[in-house]
């Protein structure tokens, strides 16, 4: 069985989410590595927020809460950050 193409297999995985470094929020950029409250400052409270976990520091071995806000719909795109030790880590979207 040949691989399929990079493309071909993206299409055929549906509308799944993609990855981006930023996401504009009005004349605002949020970049990967804000703090929570900069993006807060940026972009409005989320649409929805999310305790997902916590993860274990890789120097002091202390305990960061995960999040993720979600923002949207808007313009057709729905935006999923994550936030570990309140800063952005990962920005998805999604076209609806």
């Amino acid at each position: 069985m040949k691989p399929l193409p990079l493309l071909a297999g993206a299409l055929l995985l549906g509308a799944g989410f993609a990855h981006a470094d930023s996401m504009r929020c009005g004349s605002s950029l949020v970049d990967v590595g804000d703090r929570a409250w900069e993006v807060e400052q940026k972009c409005g409270p989320p649409v929805h927020r999310d305790e997902v976990g916590y993860t274990v520091g890789e120097y002091d071995r202390r305990e960061y809460r995960i999040e993720e806000w979600v923002y949207g719909p808007n313009n057709g795109a729905t935006y999923i950050l994550t936030f570990e030790a309140n800063r952005l880590t990962r920005i998805e979207f999604k076209r609806d």
